[in-house]
């Protein structure tokens, strides 16, 4: 090969192996900027994490069913008419309390009392022609002893005795009639209770045929909460209405107070479409908190059992299941758990906790196994 061939070629040898050393340079330089961002990026994860705990306590807590139930009054009474004619008078104030014997309404009787009148009228003449026919049968009996007048006149006058005396007992139970007619005038309340508004005014004419209520009472004290429980939890609610532990108490939505009360009754069949039985407490409503028709939320408490115990906000959700961070010599480990049931805000643990652990209540989205953690107290509510 000749020396001017030879000269390119050592050209581009130089210029290749130029090429090589700066890539390399070029690696090995990126390679350190990686490792310091890398570094700068891991050392924020080496700090403590500050959390918030509790620890898992062993305790008693109830056994409860939740369900959505209704109130309904355990009596309710439409007041209706029982005659045709005109009110003259309401006697109480729309939604006002009234008690048994009230006075509610008074309707106009005059008709009645007119009717009365006059039959007694008919039973005065018919008491008077009775007295009269007595007369004539004991002159009668007298004479037709003597065969001084015929028998049959005896006969005759003993028949006006008769119907005399049938004519007045029949207008007097006319009488009687009115009087329960003129009864009905005045309505007075037949339960204690909270009566609605009044939906005839003074002057409106009622008949007994009208469709409508005058007024509806329903009582308020005590109510009954109805609801319906899967026919699986049967045994257990007979067991603790035998023990008298079936307790209900009634929540009623934007209300803080609860109404408490006593399962009283099981239905006596299980609906077969949807595999429901209906319960119902009776609820003393002391305090008119709870109103008929209104949605409650009821909790019935079965019995209580000893479990162990953490805030509902320490259990947390993955695809695995449930777990809690636990912390162990200022390190956070994630423990898996299986949750029984909650009441309230706390979590009954059926598995993976033994009672006495850390777990943390606040925090939770910044740590993953392995994490160290500042403990921090709690924040006070309104601070």
């Amino acid at each position: 090969m000749s020396p001017d061939r030879k000269l390119p070629m050592i050209k581009r040898k130089w210029l290749l192996g130029g090429a090589v050393v700066a890539l390399i340079g070029v690696v090995v330089l990126a390679r350190a900027i990686w490792s310091t961002d890398g570094a700068s990026a891991r050392s924020p994860q080496a700090r403590a994490v500050p959390v918030e705990t509790a620890v898992a306590e062993r305790k008693t807590m109830p056994v409860r069913l939740t369900a959505l139930g209704n109130v309904t009054p355990i009596a309710s009474v439409a007041i209706k008419t029982q005659v045709d004619t005109t009110i003259t008078a309401v006697h109480f104030r729309d939604g006002a309390t009234v008690q048994k014997g009230d006075l509610l309404f008074t309707l106009d009787c005059r008709q009645i009392e007119a009717d009365m009148k006059r039959v007694q009228a008919v039973i005065d003449g018919a008491q008077s022609t009775l007295e009269q026919a007595q007369r004539d049968v004991e002159r009668y009996t007298d004479l037709a002893a003597r065969n001084a007048t015929p028998i049959v006149t005896l006969n005759n006058a003993q028949t006006a005795v008769n119907v005399s005396r049938a004519t007045a007992e029949s207008n007097r139970a006319q009488l009687e009639n009115l009087k329960v007619q003129l009864s009905f005038c005045t309505i007075r309340a037949p339960i204690p209770g909270r009566i609605s508004m009044a939906n005839v005014k003074v002057g409106n004419f009622v008949r007994q045929a009208d469709t409508s209520p005058m007024a509806t009472i329903n009582q308020m004290v005590p109510v009954y909460v109805s609801f319906t429980v899967p026919q699986k939890n049967l045994p257990d609610i007979r067991k603790a209405i035998a023990a008298e532990t079936a307790t209900v108490e009634a929540i009623v939505p934007g209300e803080q107070k609860r109404a408490t009360g006593q399962v009283t009754m099981i239905e006596n069949t299980v609906d077969p479409s949807t595999g429901m039985a209906t319960v119902r407490a009776t609820m003393p409503n002391q305090d008119e908190l709870l109103w008929p028709g209104t949605l409650v939320s009821a909790e019935m408490t079965l019995r209580s059992e000893e479990g162990v115990v953490v805030p509902a906000n320490a259990v947390q959700i993955s695809q695995s299941g449930t777990f809690v961070f636990v912390i162990q010599d200022g390190i956070a480990q994630p423990q898996p758990v299986k949750v029984e049931r909650q009441v309230g805000g706390e979590s009954v643990i059926a598995s993976g906790l033994n009672g006495g652990e850390t777990v943390v209540t606040e925090g939770q989205l910044l740590l993953s196994k392995g994490t160290p953690v500042n403990v921090r107290t709690p924040k006070v509510a309104g601070s």
